[in-house]
């Protein structure tokens, strides 16, 4: 009777891992990226313009399909310092509240960039670079205390060549403006998680290796840094060999990675190829990211291809995101849900 009722559980066990299998192979993947990053426990986001947030099918988008945001301008420096100490976050704030109505994470770009500077920083004021950097980053950071999760403290400050970019910054306080920014910013909100954010330090060269050297030397001294943000600009598939090594050496330097500004350009109009590279591009990116325990967010430059910044930066090209024009998911939509869901 005892060895009945062994077998008769063993039976029952079997045709329920059976049945369970075959549920799990036949179950509908999620309708949404949002849907399948939470499920994951990934944060899947766009960068945002907050004029366009009360265009119903931008908004609609948004919300419905990423659980993480980040400012496309509004939190630069030209944006929230048009004039010397006189701060305007309204842009900024409409956005982290959008957010926070929404149940997103808000993901802070950029404290320290070369580009869209306010006017009135000059090279006359040079002596005076560092405390006007230390004063904004500082007031920025402060002011979205608790409200943003994560801060790209340092934007492209490698050039082409692996060298420190030649700007007014490093001209006028001198290279060690990338560590003083870290620290200020971990001042002023030392919950915020702090990046590395540039672009072409996911393909191999000497860009790459300059980036790992300079991230984990700031690492080895104790400076506040939490990870590097691959921007991932691409017109091409690269190398899925390189970027898993380049998120490997991140992670035994004890740092997360973030893919932070994906787009991938199209020539206009595109042909059948360019839409098989642009889904195997996206689909090899989510799947770098699922495997790598230290790839926590992957966030695309723009939400639909109505608003992209690439047709006036790269004339002749286009169809560089998610959704089209007409906020459609296109192939490379479906091919991030299948790999955010395996």
């Amino acid at each position: 009777m005892k060895f009945q009722f062994v077998v008769a559980l063993a039976i029952a066990i079997m045709t329920s891992n059976s049945l369970n299998t075959a549920a799990a192979q036949t179950a509908t993947p999620p309708a949404t990226l949002r849907q399948a990053a939470d499920k994951r426990g990934l944060l899947i986001g766009a960068a945002v313009n907050p004029d366009l947030l009360s265009q119903p099918d931008y908004a609609r988008t948004l919300t419905e399909q990423f659980n993480t945001v980040v400012a496309e301008n509004v939190m630069k420096f030209a944006s929230v310092q048009p004039r010397e100490g006189k701060f305007d976050f309204a842009a900024a704030d409409k956005l982290v509240a959008f957010a926070e109505k929404n149940t997103m994470r808000v993901r802070g770009h950029a404290l320290v960039w070369h580009s869209q500077v306010s006017d009135w920083v000059t090279e006359a004021r040079c002596k005076d670079a560092e405390k006007i950097l230390r004063a904004h980053v500082t007031a920025v950071a402060g002011h979205f205390r608790g409200k943003v999760f994560a801060w790209d403290v340092v934007n492209e400050g490698l050039d082409e060549d692996g060298s420190l970019r030649d700007t007014f910054w490093l001209r006028c306080i001198g290279p060690d403006y990338i560590e003083k920014a870290f620290r200020w910013a971990h001042t002023a909100d030392p919950k915020a998680k702090l990046f590395y954010n540039d672009y072409g330090i996911e393909t191999e060269g000497v860009k790459a290796r300059r980036a790992y050297d300079l991230v984990g030397d700031l690492k080895k001294r104790g400076v506040p840094i939490h990870g590097v943000g691959l921007q991932m600009h691409l017109d091409r598939i690269i190398s899925d060999v390189f970027v898993a090594r380049t998120m490997q050496q991140f992670a035994d330097l004890g740092l997360e990675v973030h893919i932070t500004e994906m787009d991938v350009r199209l020539p206009e109009p595109a042909g059948t190829r360019d839409v098989l590279m642009q889904t195997e591009a996206y689909r090899m990116m989510a799947r770098r990211c699922v495997q790598a325990k230290n790839c926590t967010a992957l966030l695309t430059w723009g939400v639909s291809d109505r608003y992209s910044w690439i047709p006036d930066f790269f004339p002749g090209y286009g169809s560089a995101l998610l959704f089209n024009k007409d906020y459609q998911p296109k192939p490379a939509f479906k091919a991030v849900i299948e790999e955010l869901s395996k």
